[in-house]
């Protein structure tokens, strides 16, 4: 087992691996930017060091003073936590090159999912379905028609080079889908110089659902269910839960074996998740794989009983995993029980969604049966305006789904935040709507939702 382990991130992410490290009597080491000297994760850890100024450029990412912290500090293992350099398998070569422990999949892992149409092609060769579309940038319009005609409309135009959903346009005929090229590739231009775009059939409600994956050194791969994360804004998540309400039973086993499948394809060792568009008929396509530990695996953790970051740390040890496979064979790794669900605490106008850093003067924390908070904010602390919004996720469990969302209104209802703006009413809205009370919910739902109901 690691003797000392440099957790490169911060936040809550980076104090849940402390914790996590502290269970297993693994000293830590904490790196910060001049922005958080102050933060909870510099404070709960055994050493710290600072590694730059509070842009991420000159800190979070740069790699060179991480390296450095780590060889420093005696560090023998590296814990990236997610986002910032959780996914860079150049990082990760790196630490290897220098003897550090990467806690996390192989670069050619990360490499290969992380490119979309090298992801897409190593999980159609084990059987798993994409969304149908082009293979590649369209030719003509001419090629677009002929795509749409195999398809099936409406078909939907997505740039090449794109994100945030510029370059995009859906088409339900071909005179749309004419007009919808010219404006695609001309807005695709503008936007991020290539006006290259490709076709995909386009999904009217899909939901997103995604299955948590474990693999270790000895092969063995196993999944531990499934996440529901179709509220979401601008793609940016808002609400998780486990289990979906969406899903049987059968399906469930059908998606969990797609995502024990796209994970052996890559030898993949670690904590994973395989993220699915599921269509209303029951069809599912392969959306993308992250190759890291995810914002919401405690929703996972709280019906499963598990410690994923304490099992991430194992397995990167060289140990075999703990749990699973169980019956009938379809991969899964524990049996869940119970239901949860993650309500992700932003610093933020609840109405508008512009940041709100500040300084929290009061911070009451909610508890009693069934619920987890995981934060590194406390009263006093200065949220720093250069990073992202997320001060804290809370986590309740219930029996079943009703006993969740009542809990999850409770909790709410006490978490007091005073001094700067969060996203706390706005879940207390969505937990009063129907759709939401009854799962009725797409990728689509909520942005409709809030141009529909007024807020409180």
């Amino acid at each position: 087992m690691f003797q000392k382990i440099l957790v490169a991130n911060r936040g809550e992410i980076a104090l849940r691996v402390i914790a996590a490290c502290k269970e297993l009597s693994i000293a830590t080491v904490a790196v910060h930017s001049v922005a958080d000297r102050d933060s909870l994760h510099v404070r709960a850890a055994d050493e710290s060091v600072c590694i730059g100024p509070a842009a991420p450029s000159g800190s979070y990412l740069n790699i060179t003073s991480i390296v450095a912290a780590a060889e420093i500090t005696g560090a023998d293992a590296v814990h990236p936590g997610y986002g910032f350099l959780a996914e860079n398998a150049h990082f990760a070569e790196i630490l290897e090159e220098v003897g550090l422990k990467w806690i996390g999949p192989s670069p050619d892992a990360i490499r290969r999912m992380g490119d979309k149409s090298v992801a897409k092609s190593t999980v159609k060769k084990v059987g798993v379905a994409t969304v149908p579309g082009s293979p590649g940038p369209l030719e003509s319009i001419e090629d677009a028609m002929n795509l749409a005609e195999g398809v099936g409309y409406p078909v939907l135009l997505k740039a090449v080079a794109g994100g945030g959903g510029r370059g995009m346009r859906v088409a339900r005929s071909d005179k749309e889908l004419a007009a919808a090229f010219d404006l695609a590739t001309s807005e695709a231009e503008r936007a991020f110089g290539n006006g290259s775009v490709y076709l995909e059939k386009y999904l009217a409600e899909p939901r997103h659902i995604e299955i948590q994956i474990f693999g270790d050194r000895a092969g063995r791969i196993v999944h531990l269910g499934e996440r529901e994360c179709s509220l979401q804004r601008r793609h940016q998540k808002i609400l998780e839960e486990s289990p979906s309400p969406a899903l049987t039973d059968a399906l469930r086993a059908k998606m969990g074996a797609a995502a024990v499948a796209v994970a052996k394809a890559v030898d993949y060792v670690g904590a994973g998740t395989v993220e699915f568009l599921l269509d209303d008929d029951g069809s599912f396509y392969f959306m993308e794989m992250n190759t890291r530990i995810q914002v919401e695996h405690p929703v996972t953790e709280m019906v499963t009983g598990l410690d994923l970051v304490k099992e991430q740390i194992r397995v990167a040890a060289g140990e075999p995993l703990s749990f699973g496979p169980t019956p009938p064979g379809d991969g899964l790794g524990w049996r869940p029980q119970g239901h949860a669900i993650e309500f992700r605490i932003n610093a933020e106008d609840p109405v508008t969604f512009a940041p709100s850093p500040g300084t929290i003067t009061t911070l009451h924390l909610p508890g009693g049966p069934g619920v987890r908070v995981d934060t590194a904010a406390y009263s006093g602390w200065k949220i720093p305006p250069y990073y992202d919004s997320l001060i804290a996720k809370l986590i309740v469990h219930g029996r079943d789904r009703e006993e969740a969302l009542s809990r999850g209104r409770r909790a709410l209802e006490l978490f007091i935040v005073e001094g700067v703006k969060t996203t706390i009413p706005l879940h207390l809205r969505l937990l009063d709507d129907p759709d939401v009370r009854r799962g009725r919910v797409s990728t689509k739902w909520l942005e409709r939702w809030l141009k529909s109901a007024p807020p409180r």
